[in-house]
Formats: structure tokens, C-alpha cells, sequence
């Protein structure tokens, strides 16, 4: 069955994350390994658990530590580098 969650941006974490106003709590009914997650016009598949190993500079999606679904560019900060800023619309789909 598809599906499709959305949200906003709200905030940059101190570590660069772009954290969305989407709890965890929501995306217990998404098929974590075939979701698709856009923001901003970036797109990433899957979304990840927090503790993660993938490399730097890898577009991801998280369920952030902080509660809530993050947008990650490993070892970076988002914003700077993808220009993601609060207010922009985020949309998980399967």
C-alpha cells in the first residue's frame, strides 16, 4: 500500500542535520528500506536509524536522535553545502 507523510524543515541541528517537524513515532508505518525522501529537490532512498556507517558526504535520511526524521549530508552540514534551510517542505513516500 503507498503511502505519504509530510512535513517542514523547522530546524539546522548544531551538527548540521536539517531536523523536520516528522516524529519517529510517524514513520513506524514506512517501509523504512523502500521509502524515498525529498526535500528541497533532493531526493534520498531509505531511511536510516540514527546510528548509521555510511561514508561522508552521503544525502540520507535518519531517524534522528532528536525525535524526529533528519536530513543528513554525512560529516557535513546541510545547509551550507545543499542550501537546505528551515521552512522548506519535506515529503517521505512509499
Amino acid at each position: 500500500m503507498a503511502g505519504t507523510i509530510t512535513g517542514k524543515i523547522v530546524s539546522i541541528s548544531p551538527e548540521g542535520n536539517a531536523v523536520s517537524d516528522i516524529a519517529n513515532d510517524r514513520l513506524r508505518v514506512v517501509p523504512t528500506e523502500s521509502a524515498n525522501v525529498t526535500c528541497d529537490g533532493h531526493v534520498t532512498s531509505k531511511i536510516f536509524p540514527a546510528d548509521h556507517d555510511q561514508p561522508e558526504m552521503t544525502f540520507m535520511a535518519l531517524m534522528g536522535h532528536s525525535g524526529f526524521l533528519e536530513l543528513t549530508l554525512v560529516g557535513d552540514n546541510i545547509s551550507k553545502f545543499l542550501g537546505i534551510q528551515p521552512g522548506v517542505d519535506v515529503t517521505v513516500s512509499w
